[in-house]
């Protein structure tokens, strides 16, 4: 069966890369087509297509990259490209000559794709800080108020890279939170790239009085055990909730759960065990399901991420349609769940429809 899958998904690939190539030559070959030009655009892109597949077979860094541009600038003109070709049926009805109207579609279709590349790539990277102020109505905490930073999907690697790391730093520590949670994708699927440049000693600089704390996603992997992942992300002075909770100074509780993903994670009921509900309950779940669990659980908030609020449209579309809550704020009874779009990004380094941010939470006690 998975085989099967396989066959269906690269004669799909495969197609689509031909009929946007097909196009692209159809607008790029010179008036006199040679054998040579045919060549060298076939292979430039056969390179390109394979580059990701490539990319992650061989672990080579420079392929990695020329792959994770790839998927960029394939999926915008998985858009573009129909737009351009059903542009040019339409004007062949007109007088206008139908060599000048398909290289203008070509001119205009390269302009918008390097538009769309660079709008995307500047939401990628330059994050926002949000801001929620909410209410928690319990609570034997001696604080009035707690402010939390939150931040999932750093994607950590290759493209969200040290320089991202240092962005996050620093302005999450413009913010003096109370407390710092991460729930949840630090890594983009291989610890390796987070060790070499160093990251956990950039994270170390994070500071918070109360601490940061990260739950683990479903990209946090890596070829080891993980008890050496969780210890490398240690070493940067975060505390990893694995299917845990802490009591923080009898002020409230975090509860960290393991990802959906991981078959051996604990219901939320047994991790609810011994909380102490008369404290405020603060749930670290990186993807955002069981909000109704959570709500019967007593939880007061859940944080989490996942879901890069569908990061590249029309991505929002197919989140929003899967999630209760795919971003944003949702209040259900007592327990309020907010949702991250993302510090990071997963595959193409673009977001369009959405950005890069930073979650600023005032909580209130009532």
């Amino acid at each position: 069966m998975f085989i099967l899958i396989l066959i269906i998904a690269s004669l799909l690939y495969g197609s689509l890369v031909y009929y946007i190539g097909l196009r692209g030559f159809r607008w790029l070959r010179p008036e006199s087509s040679s054998w040579r030009f045919k060549i060298l655009y076939s292979l430039v892109l056969v390179l390109a297509a394979s580059s990701l597949i490539v990319g992650r077979m061989s672990g080579l860094t420079f392929i990695n990259i020329i792959g994770a541009y790839w998927m960029a600038c394939f999926y915008l003109l998985l858009l573009l490209v129909p737009l351009a070709h059903m542009s040019v049926i339409l004007l062949r009805l007109t007088r206008l000559p139908r060599q000048r109207t398909q290289k203008w579609a070509g001119v205009v279709t390269m302009g918008l794709l390097v538009f769309f590349l660079v709008y995307g790539t500047y939401n990628a990277y330059s994050p926002v800080v949000r801001n929620y102020d909410i209410k928690v109505e319990k609570g034997s905490s001696t604080l009035d108020g707690l402010h939390v930073a939150m931040a999932a999907d750093t994607h950590f690697g290759l493209l969200s890279g040290k320089n991202h790391a240092e962005r996050l730093v620093k302005e999450m520590n413009a913010l003096h939170p109370d407390v710092i949670l991460l729930p949840g994708d630090l890594f983009d699927d291989d610890i390796q790239p987070f060790l070499d440049q160093k990251i956990d000693q950039t994270l170390s600089k994070l500071h918070a009085p109360y601490g940061v704390y990260a739950s683990l996603g479903n990209h946090d992997k890596h070829d080891g055990t993980m008890k050496e992942l969780i210890k490398a992300l240690e070493q940067g002075g975060i505390t990893i909730l694995y299917d845990e909770k802490v009591d923080v100074q009898g002020q409230f509780t975090l509860i960290g759960r393991k990802d959906r993903t991981d078959r051996d994670r604990l219901p939320l009921d047994s991790l609810m065990e011994g909380v102490n509900l008369t404290e405020p309950t603060i749930l670290l779940e990186h993807q955002p399901y069981e909000l109704d669990i959570a709500q019967q659980e007593g939880v007061d908030l859940m944080v989490s991420g996942h879901t890069h609020g569908g990061q590249v449209f029309p991505g929002n579309l197919i989140t929003d349609a899967i999630y209760e809550n795919d971003w944003g704020y949702l209040k259900k009874e007592q327990m309020q769940s907010i949702v991250t779009s993302g510090f990071g990004f997963w595959g193409p380094p673009i977001r369009i429809g959405t950005r890069s941010e930073i979650v600023s939470i005032q909580v209130q006690f009532e």
